[in-house]
């Protein structure tokens, strides 16, 4: 469980200067992380470590994560702002 000063800085941490990031993280964490699953949560935390750039073509479509975990994450991330 993440406190709340835990969330304070993941959202800060969201902000990355990137609009094309910035709009898909910041409202993620304020709106889907505190009802997501404790393992992906921490998958949410790990993802916040990696490149913008791996991140942008991510989230753009234009590669995939080799890391499962990294890949569900997006996965999750990305059927939030483009449900089927």
């Amino acid at each position: 469980m993440y406190s709340e000063d835990d969330v304070r800085r993941l959202t800060w941490q969201c902000r990355r200067g990137m609009l094309e990031l910035d709009v898909l993280l910041v409202p993620f964490m304020q709106e889907a992380f505190s009802g997501l699953e404790p393992e992906d949560q921490n998958r949410f935390v790990k993802l916040l470590d990696s490149e913008d750039q791996d991140l942008f073509m991510w989230f753009m479509q234009r590669s995939v994560p080799e890391d499962p975990d990294m890949r569900r994450i997006v996965d999750i991330i990305l059927e939030r702002v483009q449900p089927a």
